[in-house]
C-alpha cells in the first residue's frame, strides 16, 4: 500500500525557515515526479514545487521561487521542501504527492497519490 508521510511543519516567525519531509511507502520511487501543495483555511490548494524522478528538473509557483527549495533523496524514498523567508501567508497545511511517470506538473489531478499533510502556520 502506498503511504506518503510529511513532517517537519510547526510554528515559525515571519523570516524563519523551516524544512518539510515526505517519506514515501511507495516501490519504484524513482519513477515518481514528486509535488508539493498547500491549502490555507477557506481558499482552494495550490501547487508549490515540483520535482521530476530524477531530480533534474524542478518547478515552482512564483510565490515560492527564490524562497523555497523542492528536492530528493531517492535512495531514502524521500522529498524535501526547504522554505525560507517565511511570510504569513505561507500559512497553510502543506501537502506532497507523487506523479506515476510524470515529469513535474502543478495539475493536481495528475497526482496517484497525496499525504495526510502537515501544518505550517507563520507569525508576524
Amino acid at each position: 500500500q502506498v503511504q506518503l508521510v510529511e513532517s517537519g511543519g510547526g510554528l515559525v516567525q515571519a523570516g524563519g525557515s523551516l524544512r518539510l519531509s515526505c517519506a514515501a511507502s511507495i516501490r519504484s520511487f524513482g519513477s515518481y515526479a514528486m509535488g508539493w501543495f498547500r491549502q490555507a483555511p477557506g481558499k482552494e490548494r495550490e501547487f508549490v514545487a515540483a520535482i521530476s524522478w530524477n531530480g533534474r528538473s524542478s518547478y515552482y509557483t512564483d510565490r515560492a521561487k527564490g524562497r523555497f527549495t523542492i528536492s530528493r533523496d531517492n535512495a531514502k524514498n524521500t522529498v524535501y521542501l526547504q522554505m525560507n523567508s517565511l511570510k504569513p501567508e505561507d500559512t497553510a497545511v502543506y501537502y506532497c504527492a507523487a506523479d506515476w511517470f510524470g515529469t513535474g506538473t502543478d495539475h493536481a489531478p495528475s497526482y496517484n497519490y497525496w499525504g495526510q499533510g502537515t501544518q505550517v502556520t507563520v507569525s508576524s
